[in-house]
């Protein structure tokens, strides 16, 4: 027994509900769901991704800024959070060791550069903070998350040799003793 027309259209409005409710939840919910934009995974070894992003007096920086050196690159995701901020200052606090290992700290986010200026000049941070503000070096590092439209940088820590290439990779990082294990790594990869 076949359905009658009235009940055919009731069943064929149901399912056209159906399938605009899905694709609603289906958009609405691709805001709010977190993936990682990644390029390809860099290894130790690997070359680093050079970058030219302003710092928070509007300066520009590059891999090449620092001939000789060895680069700590720390992405962070947000200005005057509680863990960005205890991470940035204990390299603060400890920038007298950091620089004794012919190190410079360079911290990168998303972060507009009057938001670095900001957040530097509130905690007097002796390091540049890079506004990576498409969030392209970040991505590039794979250390770019997006949640929906939002960008954020990942907190993950790179250790760039004289010669460009990566020396130390970290992805997990604790901030309360992040740039104690840095100290003790750089001296490991100078050979003290």
């Amino acid at each position: 027994m076949q359905a009658s027309p009235k009940r055919r259209l009731i069943n064929t409005k149901i399912s056209i509900k159906r399938i605009f409710i899905n694709a609603l939840l289906s958009i609405f919910l691709s805001f709010f769901i977190v993936y990682p934009i990644m390029a390809d995974e860099l290894n130790i070894g690997d070359k680093a991704p050079d970058f030219d992003l302003q710092d928070q007096n509007s300066q520009n920086h590059s891999l090449a800024s620092y001939p000789g050196k060895w680069i700590v690159i720390y992405f962070y995701p947000k200005d005057n959070t509680p863990g960005c901020t205890k991470e940035a200052c204990n390299f603060r606090d400890d920038i007298e060791l950091l620089t004794r290992q012919d190190s410079q700290v360079i911290g990168i986010s998303v972060d507009s550069v009057s938001s670095h200026k900001k957040f530097s000049n509130k905690y007097r941070l002796p390091f540049p903070l890079l506004s990576d503000a498409n969030g392209n070096i970040a991505a590039q590092y794979g250390s770019l998350i997006k949640l929906g439209p939002v960008k954020i940088a990942s907190r993950h820590t790179f250790i760039v040799a004289p010669d460009g290439n990566i020396a130390k990779i970290y992805r997990s990082v604790d901030v309360k003793k992040h740039s104690r294990e840095i100290i003790a790594d750089l001296k490991i990869l100078q050979g003290d």
